[in-house]
């Protein structure tokens, strides 16, 4: 299903914010966070950005493939396209689907640093199309390169979100 161009979005994103919630909570319970155990409430999917030392311990332990698969319906990337900016190869990604394994520590940071990247991004933009079409357009504060190259590593990534939290607060360089 293309998320991205259905009529009937606001359902769609619903069913995505709840579908991560979902994982978010499993990933959290599976994982023994302190804070949020201690907290007695349940884990949103944009909560988990706030807490680094939190976000740390997850990503040493690993995302789970139902975690990324979640992730995937949420971010406006195809399976190609996470493999590039995950640096393995697709069958590499379907292995871990078929043996219901975690994804390693190297791979999960990155996951969760697109997934942060996403999330402000969808908050920004407000929809996901938007979103998409920023991703997808040459950029001069990149030097003329569309902002989805600059998700294979982590300065890029970093220069993303300092983009994208600038133009949230209105700040414009």
């Amino acid at each position: 299903m293309d998320y991205y161009n259905s009529n009937n979005n606001s359902n769609i994103e619903e069913n995505i914010y709840s579908e991560l919630d979902k994982e978010i909570d499993i990933l959290v319970n599976e994982t023994g966070t302190i804070f949020y155990k201690k907290s007695n409430k349940k884990i949103k999917f944009k909560d988990i950005f706030k807490n680094k030392t939190e976000l740390r311990y997850i990503i040493s332990i690993g995302v789970s493939y139902s975690f990324y698969r979640a992730l995937k319906k949420f971010a406006p990337f195809n399976e190609e396209e996470w493999a590039e900016f995950l640096d393995i190869s697709s069958k590499s990604i379907q292995r871990l689907k078929n043996d219901d394994k975690k994804f390693k520590p190297i791979y999960t940071e990155k996951i969760m640093e697109i997934a942060e990247i996403v999330s402000i991004g969808r908050e920004l933009f407000g929809n996901f199309k938007k979103f998409k079409i920023w991703l997808e357009t040459p950029n001069f504060a990149f030097g003329n390169i569309k902002p989805k190259e600059l998700l294979t590593d982590s300065y890029g990534i970093e220069m993303l979100k300092t983009e994208l939290v600038n133009s949230e607060q209105g700040i414009f360089i």
